[in-house]
C-alpha cells in the first residue's frame, strides 16, 4: 500500500510565500501536504513528473459571482482552468440570501443586468432550497465542489429582505430596519460568512445597475447606514469588507470597523498629454492608499485589474455602454422592446453623439468601434445565410465604408437584422508594462478582479492568474515569480481571512498547482454552449498546467477534468 496519495516529483517550489524557489519533491495524503523534500516515486498512489515545472499553491480567488453558476459548475470554470482551488463569492452586495421564495425572480433578474448572468440559466440551475443566510451556506456545504467556496454577505439582499427593494430606494431604511439587517449580517458571520461587500457607486461611473435601470439598492447606501454595518462588524471583532466604490467610502469603513477592507479597484490609466510625456493618475491613488495605510493606521487593500480587455458584445444583453442614458434606455426591456428601440431613427442620433463623445470608442473599456469585427450572426436570423455572407469577418469601419454609413448605424442595423443575437468581437485594448508593474507591485494591491460567473457573455477576466504568469512575467518581467505567486494566493487569502490557504507548507491543505512557466498562457476566447437552459458563455481555457489539485484531490490534468469534487466550504476562513 501507498505511503502517499500523491508524490509530486522534482519541481520548482514557489511556496507563495516570497521565499526563494527551491527543487524538492512534495507529498500529498489525506488532503494534506505530508513532506517537501525527497520523497521516493514508490511511495506515492499516483505519481506527478514535475522535472521542468513549477510547483506553486492554487490560486485564490477573491473577486468572483460564482453564487448561483457553483449549483451547475462544480468546478466554477474559467477560474479552475487557470490555476485557481478557493474562490470568494458574494462580491459587490450582490447574492441570493437572504430571500424569500417571492422575491426569487426580483432578485434574479437584478443579477441577470448588472452581473449578465442570464436569468433563464438562474431559474433552471439553483435549487433555492433555502431562505436564511445561513440556510444559503448549509446548501453550498451539500453541493459537489471542484474548488474551496468562502463567501461574503452581500447586503442588496438584506435589503430586500428586510425593507423591500422599492422602498428601500425611496426612503432607505429605517433606524429598526437598519437594526435588523445588522442583526442579519451578524448571523450570516456566525454562520461562517467572512465580512459583507457593497456596491456603492455614489457619483461615480456605473454599468452595473438594477434590471429596470435604475441604481441598485445599496448603490445610495446612506453615510448612516454604511457606518451602522460598519459598526456591527466591529462588534464581532472578525471579517473583511468588500466595497465597489469611492476610496474614500473605504476609508470610512475601515475607521469604523477596524477591519480589513478590499476597495475595487486599481487600475493602470496611462494616457499621453498634448506633449507625449506620459502620465500616470493611477500613482496619485496609489499614493493615497500608503496614507491611509502607513500613516492612519487602516488596512485597505485594492483589487489590481491587470487584465487586458478583450470583449465579445451582444446587444441582446449588453450593458456595459450604461453610463449612456440613450443607450440604457434601448437596451431595456424584453428581447423585441429592445429590437424596436435599436431599429429606431428617432434614436439613432442620440446614440450615435454618445460614440462619437467616446472618440469612436464602445463600451466601458473604449474599444475603437472602427475595429469591432462581426464575429458571428445568429443562424435563427431571417436571411441568415446571406447575413453571415455579406458581414461575417468584416470591420465596422470596413462595412461602415462600404455601405457609407455612421459607425452605430452600421453595426445597430447589422444587430437588429440579427435580432440582436450577433457577435461582435473587439481588439485586444492593451496596457503599458510600465503602469501595470507600478499597479500590481503597489504595497496593497491583489491582482485579479476576475468577476468569475459574471459578465459571461462579455468577457473573459477569469484569466486574470495565467495572464499575470504568462504576459506580465515571463513576457515583461514586471515582477518575479516569487512575487506572483504570493499575490495570487497566500497575500489574497491573508486579506479575506483565509487561515489555511495560499502556500505550501508541510501540514497545509493540499491546495497545489503544477505548471510549465514556458508554455502556460490563455487559449483563444471560444464560446461553449454548456449553461442551463441552453445558454452559451464567451470562455478562455488555458495550456500548460499539468495538475490542479484541491484538498489533495487531483481535479484537473493537462487542462481535463477529472469530474472530482474535492472542494469544501470554507466557514470562518477554514475547513
Amino acid at each position: 500500500m501507498a505511503l502517499y496519495d500523491i508524490v509530486i516529483k522534482g519541481g520548482t517550489v514557489i511556496d507563495g510565500l516570497r521565499t526563494p524557489r527551491y527543487r524538492a519533491d512534495v507529498a500529498i495524503k489525506d488532503g494534506r501536504i505530508a513532506q517537501i523534500g525527497l520523497v521516493s516515486a514508490s511511495d506515492g498512489a499516483e505519481v506527478v513528473d514535475a522535472s521542468g515545472k513549477i510547483v506553486a499553491p492554487g490560486v485564490v480567488d477573491i473577486h468572483t459571482h460564482y453564487d448561483s453558476q457553483l449549483f451547475w459548475d462544480p468546478w466554477c470554470t474559467m477560474s479552475s482552468w487557470h490555476g485557481v482551488t478557493t474562490v470568494l463569492i458574494g462580491n459587490c452586495g450582490f447574492g441570493f440570501a437572504p430571500c424569500r421564495p417571492e422575491d426569487q425572480d426580483r432578485t434574479m433578474l437584478s443579477l441577470s443586468r448588472n452581473e449578465a448572468v442570464p436569468v433563464k440559466t438562474m431559474r433552471a440551475g439553483m435549487p433555492w432550497d433555502w431562505v436564511t443566510y445561513p440556510e444559503f451556506l448549509d446548501s453550498v456545504e451539500r453541493t459537489p465542489k471542484g474548488v474551496n467556496v468562502m463567501s461574503l454577505v452581500p447586503l442588496a439582499p438584506l435589503y430586500t429582505y428586510v425593507v423591500g427593494i422599492e422602498k428601500a430606494k425611496a426612503h432607505r431604511a429605517s433606524d429598526d430596519e437598519l437594526d435588523q439587517m445588522c442583526q442579519l449580517l451578524l448571523e450570516g458571520m456566525e454562520a461562517g460568512g467572512c465580512g459583507w461587500s457593497s456596491q456603492i457607486a455614489g457619483d461615480l461611473f456605473n454599468v452595473q445597475l438594477d434590471y429596470d435601470g435604475s441604481p441598485m439598492v445599496t448603490d445610495m447606501m446612506t453615510e448612516r447606514e454604511v457606518t451602522a454595518f460598519s459598526r456591527a462588524l466591529r462588534r464581532i471583532g472578525r471579517g473583511t469588507t468588500q466595497i465597489t466604490g469611492q476610496l474614500e467610502t473605504a476609508a470610512l469603513i475601515a475607521r469604523e470597523s477596524g477591519r480589513p477592507i478590499i476597495w475595487n479597484a486599481l487600475a493602470p490609466t496611462g494616457s499621453v498629454n498634448q506633449h507625449g510625456e506620459s502620465q500616470f493618475p493611477h500613482l496619485a491613488t496609489i499614493r493615497r492608499l500608503d496614507e491611509l495605510n502607513e500613516q492612519e493606521g487602516l488596512r485597505v487593500f485594492a483589487s489590481a485589474q491587470i487584465v487586458r480587455f478583450q470583449s465579445e458584445i451582444v446587444l441582446e444583453n449588453y450593458n456595459l455602454m450604461d453610463i449612456f442614458p440613450a443607450w440604457k434606455d434601448a437596451g431595456l426591456g424584453t428581447l423585441e422592446e429592445k429590437i424596436a428601440k435599436f431599429a429606431d431613427p428617432e434614436r439613432r442620433p442620440a446614440l450615435r453623439a454618445a460614440v462619437d463623445e467616446l472618440g469612436g470608442g464602445f463600451g466601458a473599456a473604449g474599444y475603437p468601434l472602427a475595429e469591432i469585427t462581426v464575429n458571428w450572426i445568429t443562424s435563427d436570423a431571417r436571411d441568415a445565410l446571406a447575413l453571415k455572407e455579406r458581414y461575417e469577418g468584416f470591420t465596422i469601419g470596413e462595412i461602415a465604408t462600404r455601405e457609407d454609413k455612421h459607425l452605430v448605424d452600421a453595426m445597430l442595423d447589422i444587430a437588429v437584422a440579427g435580432d440582436l443575437n450577433v457577435g461582435f468581437g473587439t481588439t485586444m485594448i492593451d496596457m503599458d508594462p510600465k503602469a501595470v508593474r507600478e499597479v500590481a507591485s503597489c504595497a496593497v494591491a491583489l491582482p485579479g478582479i476576475s468577476d468569475g460567473g459574471a459578465h459571461t457573455k462579455f468577457v473573459t477576466t477569469g484569466r486574470f492568474a495565467t495572464e499575470l504568469l504568462a504576459h506580465w512575467v515571463r513576457e515583461h518581467e514586471i515582477m518575479s515569480l516569487e512575487e506572483a505567486h504570493w499575490r495570487l494566493s497566500a497575500y489574497p487569502a491573508m486579506a479575506v481571512g483565509l487561515r489555511d490557504r495560499g502556500s505550501i507548507a508541510e501540514g497545509r491543505p493540499a491546495d497545489v498547482i503544477v505548471y510549465d512557466p514556458n508554455t502556460v498562457d490563455a487559449l483563444p476566447q471560444e464560446r461553449l454552449f454548456d449553461y442551463p437552459a441552453g445558454e452559451w458563455r464567451l470562455v478562455q481555457k488555458a495550456v500548460g498546467y499539468d495538475r490542479v489539485i484541491v484538498n489533495g484531490k487531483t481535479t484537473f490534468v493537462h487542462g481535463v477534468c477529472t469530474a472530482e469534487t474535492p472542494g469544501k466550504l470554507l466557514r470562518h476562513g477554514t475547513a
